[in-house]
């Protein structure tokens, strides 16, 4: 038991470090394109809404906290605890989606998804009061640049968000019918690890998408 624990342990490190690759080059890509085009990206950051944002942020804070409980549940036996907190983390991912979900319904309304309808108006010409700065039109026009990478790495790990509420449906089938115990609960512990590493990769994407030269 202890060879396949560590086995299956080994595999989720594994698996974790692939994502963190793949998103090593969406990471790359970002600083890249933000060194070429600062302007671009700093203006198009100032559209985004810090205080959903930071309520998402502290929301999967909170959820990396349930999820560290039901892992000690699981260890201390406590089954209906357990259930409990992987409900709670459920919960609070729904959260987390259904705020990024009004985000994204705000670039749509705002003509801020890349495409034939994206408008840089906005940028070249800010509304009087706003107390937004004008940039050039050839820079401007850099600003899809920006929301395409936003666009990517936010719905990538939402993508991994709603992988990961489905996999804990099942987790909570699985301990409410008493499938883990003390001497058995590396599923929920390597569940931890994948749901505490996409927080990480949110904490990361916060301060990089929303919060590029907020101050005045």
């Amino acid at each position: 038991m202890d060879q396949q624990r560590d086995a299956s342990s080994f595999g989720m490190w594994v698996f974790l470090i692939t994502a963190i690759m793949f998103f090593g080059g969406l990471f790359a890509a970002y600083l890249i394109y933000r060194n070429m085009y600062y302007d671009a990206f700093v203006a198009a950051s100032r559209t985004t809404n810090v205080t959903l944002g930071a309520i998402n942020t502290a929301v999967l804070i909170c959820s990396s906290l349930t999820m560290a409980m039901a892992v000690w549940s699981a260890q201390m036996g406590k089954r209906m605890l357990l259930v409990f907190f992987l409900i709670a983390t459920i919960g609070l991912g729904g959260i987390f989606l259904g705020i990024k979900a009004v985000e994204y319904h705000d670039k749509w309304v705002d003509h801020h998804v890349p495409g034939p309808d994206f408008s840089i108006e906005e940028f070249v010409h800010p509304k009087a009061g706003s107390g937004e700065k004008a940039i050039p039109t050839d820079m401007a026009s850099k600003t899809p640049i920006y929301f395409s990478l936003y666009f990517a790495m936010t719905g990538m790990h939402a993508l991994h968000m709603i992988i990961g509420i489905g996999i804990m449906t099942f987790l909570v089938y699985k301990a409410y019918h008493g499938a883990f115990s003390p001497q058995y609960y590396t599923m929920i512990e390597n569940f931890g690890l994948y749901w505490h590493f996409v927080d990480i990769i949110w904490i990361y994407l916060f301060p990089l998408l929303y919060l590029i030269s907020r101050h005045k």
